[in-house]
């Protein structure tokens, strides 16, 4: 089986990776040559010169997926497939997104009997190794095609991914799971902040979090990370008390106001994010420092400028 893949970053390099490693063929396109060329050299990638060279490449029905930042490049390259490929055809948007933006693809992209699946993905830079959750939306004849390649990406064959829904159902599910972690996220920071501010206990923050991931209540993949982070610095005196925001968590606040649902933890855990870009404080590095851990995300260091 073979598929395209455009967009060879931290997710979409990794994924093509992990493909490889399942026996799937995987023509990749990234803007940066020396990118293409050395993941082709990596791993037995097919390399690409252009979208229109990768999709020269795959036989019908021809698959590509496409995991460029969410916005007017997803778009763009979406409108540019469109008039690449041909009925029967597949396209993947496995960015963050929006589950509106994805609907209107899907019925764009239809139009022509092209199929598409939008493929909520997490587990960050991790991915690799561990494999991705994908939660994704499409038809029932798409996500049948797609399975071996959802498999392969997968924790498991049958683990780690689910067709959860019509086009605009996988994105969607995604954005609700991007706004719970923030409320999670929020959680342990402030938590972690209280025990370091009770000073006359000189609590040790490295061992509390190694604690708390065997067998307690609020054991949890971010809780490891945050354990194994302050094991090597708890001040995080080179970490800024900056903390940005990738977009779902906005729009899954903007969908509780859509239903009328209150949504109070997820809501606050968004103001908060916005709140670090004026105020200073231990747990704004500590929501830094976890989104670096699991997602690569940028931390800006003590001596940035904002």
């Amino acid at each position: 089986m073979r598929l395209a893949m455009i967009g060879l970053g931290k997710m979409g390099g990794n994924m093509a990776r992990r493909l490889r490693r399942g026996n799937i063929e995987v023509v990749g396109y990234d803007r940066d040559a020396g990118t293409v060329s050395a993941l082709a050299e990596e791993s037995g990638m097919i390399a690409a010169t252009s979208v229109a060279d990768a999709v020269g490449k795959l036989s019908a029905p021809r698959i590509v997926w496409v995991m460029l930042p969410s916005g007017d490049i997803t778009e763009g390259q979406i409108k540019d497939l469109r008039e690449m490929l041909e009925s029967g055809d597949i396209v993947i948007d496995g960015g963050n997104s929006n589950y509106k933006d994805s609907q209107r693809h899907g019925a764009m992209l239809a139009e022509k009997g092209i199929g598409f699946m939008d493929a909520g993905t997490s587990g960050g830079v991790w991915g690799l190794e561990n494999g991705y959750c994908l939660m994704v939306g499409s038809t029932p004849e798409v996500a049948a095609t797609m399975t071996p390649i959802l498999q392969a990406l997968a924790p498991a064959a049958d683990t780690g991914w689910a067709h959860v829904g019509p086009v605009g159902s996988g994105h969607f599910t995604k954005m609700i799971h991007n706004g719970i972690e923030y409320g999670m996220m929020q959680a342990l920071a402030e938590g972690l902040d209280l025990l370091r501010g009770k000073q006359e206990f000189k609590l040790d923050l490295a061992q509390i979090t190694e604690l708390w991931r065997h067998s307690s209540v609020v054991r949890s993949w971010l809780l490891d990370l945050t354990a194994e982070a302050l094991e090597g610095d708890q001040n995080l005196e080179n970490v800024a008390p900056y903390v940005a925001d990738s977009g779902e968590g906005r729009w899954t606040v903007v969908e509780s106001i859509d239903q009328g649902v209150a949504a109070p933890v997820l809501t606050l855990a968004l103001q908060m994010r916005f709140a670090s870009q004026d105020e200073t404080g231990y747990g704004f590095k500590l929501l830094s420092m976890m989104r670096n851990a699991f997602g690569g995300h940028a931390v800006k260091s003590s001596g940035d400028g904002k």
